[in-house]
C-alpha cells in the first residue's frame, strides 16, 4: 500500500495531471493521493497560493479583489476545461474563495482558509479526472481523513490522537485523492502548516496508514548531491538516511519540507523523491540506516539570508545564566535560531535574517547591551551556510581538513565552523556573494577529485 503525493509542478496544468493519471493508473498500490497547489508552468509563472495571498491583501488593503480573483479563475478553468470535467466544479472553486473573503470568522483563520483553496481545488479536479478515466476514485477532505491539528495558523501541528483515524482508511477499496497543506482543530477550525506542508500532510497519511513506502514525486530525477544551479551535472543520490535529508532540506535543498520527514521517521516508512515528468526513474530513497560507505559525505547544502550576533565578554564562561539571558531575550521578541557556535568569552548566535527586521535587531542590541553589558557586541548579515552531510562525518580521519582547504583554495573567508555534537553535518559560514564558488571547490573536493 502507497502513499502518493504529487507537488506543485506535477498539478501545475491539465497535461500534469494526466501525466499525474498515468503514473496512478500504471501502479494502482497508490491508493492514497495528496496534492499541492497548481505551481509554476513555467519559469515566471505565479504559484496559485502566491495568487491567492495576494487576494488576501487587496482585500484587506479595501482594493478591488476581482482583478486578483479572474487571473486564479482563468487558470482553473483552463484546466478543467482541457481535463473535459463538470463547470460545476468551477463554480464550487469561486464560490469557496468568495465564502473566505466575506465570512465572520476572525482575519486570521479566514487566510488560511483561503491559502488552503489551492490544495482543495487540485484534490477535487484530480479525484473527478481519475473518475473520469474510469478509475473508483474520490475526494476526501482531511477533516474526514482525521488530520487534526493544533490551532497554530500558518504553523500547525499534528496532534497524535490524528494517526488512529487515518489507520482505519486502510480499509479503503478506493483511490482517495486529499488535499495537503492543512488540516482542521478540534474545534473544526481549517488550520494551515507551514508554506510547502503538503509534503507534511503527505508523510502524516504515511504514517497513518502505515504505508509501504511513500512516494512524493516532483520535478526533478533524485536529489542531487548539489544544487544543480551552482554545479553543473552533480552526482545523483540513490539513498540518504532519515538524518541526513533533514540536513540536507534545512540547508536549502527544496526539494523536500523539512518537517515532513517527522511522521515517516518516527514509523520508518521508506521515503522516495520520484520525478512525475519521468516516473521511470529510480529517484532517491529516504530510510532508517543503510550501509556504510567509503564516502561518508553525500551532499553539500548551501543557503543564504543569515545573520549573526557576535557578543564577547571576559570570562564569559563564568558567568553562570548568561548563554540563557541571552536566548530568553530572543524568545521574549519572537525570534529563533539556527546555531549557536561559542568559545569561552564569545558566543555567536545565528538567526535568518527575515527573523531579524532592522527594527528589531535595534531592540535585540539594545537589550543584550543593557542586562547582560557585554565587552563588545556587533551584527554581521549576508552571511550564507553550507552543510557538508553525511552518517559518519564526525568518525572519519580529515574531512574538516578537507573542507577547510577546498574553501581556502576558493579563496574565501571562513567566518565561523560549527560541528558540535552532530555526526551527520559540518557547518561553515562565509559571505553570502562567495557561496558559488566554495560550493563549487567543495564539490570538487568530496565529489570529482
Amino acid at each position: 500500500m502507497k502513499v502518493a503525493k504529487f507537488g506543485g509542478s506535477s498539478v501545475a496544468s491539465a497535461k500534469q495531471i494526466k501525466k499525474v493519471a498515468d503514473i496512478i493508473k500504471m501502479d494502482l498500490q497508490k491508493k492514497f493521493i495528496v496534492v499541492s497547489a497548481p505551481g509554476k508552468r513555467y519559469k515566471t509563472d505565479q504559484k496559485i497560493t502566491d495568487m491567492l495571498i495576494e487576494l488576501w491583501d487587496a482585500h484587506e488593503q479595501g482594493t478591488s479583489v476581482y482583478q486578483y480573483i479572474d487571473p486564479i479563475m482563468r487558470r482553473f478553468a483552463e484546466i478543467i476545461e482541457q481535463l473535459e470535467l463538470s463547470a460545476s466544479i468551477l463554480d464550487e472553486i469561486k464560490q469557496t474563495i468568495e465564502n473566505q473573503l466575506h465570512n465572520d470568522a476572525n482575519p486570521t483563520e479566514r487566510l488560511d482558509a483561503l491559502k488552503a483553496v489551492g490544495e482543495d481545488s487540485s484534490a477535487k479536479i484530480l479525484s473527478a479526472y481519475l473518475a473520469s478515466c474510469g478509475l473508483n476514485a474520490r475526494y476526501l477532505n482531511p477533516h474526514d481523513a482525521g488530520v487534526t491539528v493544533s490551532d497554530d495558523p500558518g504553523n500547525a501541528k499534528i496532534l497524535p490522537a490524528s494517526f488512529k483515524k487515518i489507520y482505519s482508511l486502510r480499509s479503503t477499496k478506493e483511490i482517495l485523492v486529499i488535499p495537503g497543506f492543512f488540516g482542521y482543530t478540534k474545534e473544526g477550525k481549517l488550520i494551515t502548516f507551514s508554506r510547502g506542508g503538503s509534503d507534511i500532510t503527505g508523510s502524516i497519511i504515511a504514517a497513518g496508514i502505515k504505508a509501504d513506502v511513500y512516494e512524493n514525486y516532483t520535478d526533478v530525477d533524485s536529489v542531487y548531491a548539489v544544487n544543480p544551479s551552482i554545479v553543473n551535472n552533480p552526482k545523483k543520490i540513490t539513498t540518504l538516511t532519515y538524518k541526513e535529508m533533514r540536513e540536507l532540506s534545512y540547508a536549502g535543498f527544496s526539494v523536500f519540507h523539512d518537517e515532513a520527514l517527522i511522521p515517516a521517521y518516527r514509523e520508518e516508512i521508506p521515503v522516495c523523491i520520484k520525478n512525475t515528468n519521468n516516473p521511470q526513474a529510480p529517484g532517491t530513497l529516504i530510510v532508517s540506516e543503510k550501509k556504510p560507505s567509503e564516502k561518508c559525505v553525500v551532499g553539500i547544502a548551501s543557503d543564504t539570508g543569515f545573520c549573526s550576533i557576535y557578543i564577547s565578554k571576559y570570562l564569559m564562561n563564568r558567568e553562570i545564566g548568561f548563554g540563557r539571558k541571552v536566548f530568553s531575550i530572543l524568545e521574549d521578541e519572537g525570534i529563533s535560531f539556527e546555531h549557536a557556535p561559542s568559545g569561552i568569552d564569545d558566543l555567536s548566535i545565528i538567526i535568518r535574517e527575515k527573523h531579524l527586521p532592522l527594527e528589531k535587531e535595534k531592540q535585540v542590541l539594545k537589550r543584550i547591551q543593557k542586562e547582560l553589558r557585554p565587552d563588545l557586541i556587533s551584527i554581521h548579515r549576508n552571511l550564507a551556510m553550507i552543510m557538508i552531510v553525511g552518517e559518519g562525518l564526525v568518525r572519519t580521519i580529515g574531512v574538516a581538513q578537507k573542507a577547510t582547504s577546498a574553501i581556502s583554495s576558493a579563496n574565501v573567508n571562513i567566518e565561523m565552523i560549527n560541528q558540535g555534537s552532530s555526526e551527520v553535518s559540518m557547518m561553515f559560514g562565509i559571505k553570502a556573494e562567495d557561496l558559488e564558488k566554495a560550493v563549487q571547490s567543495l564539490y570538487a573536493a568530496f565529489f570529482v577529485k
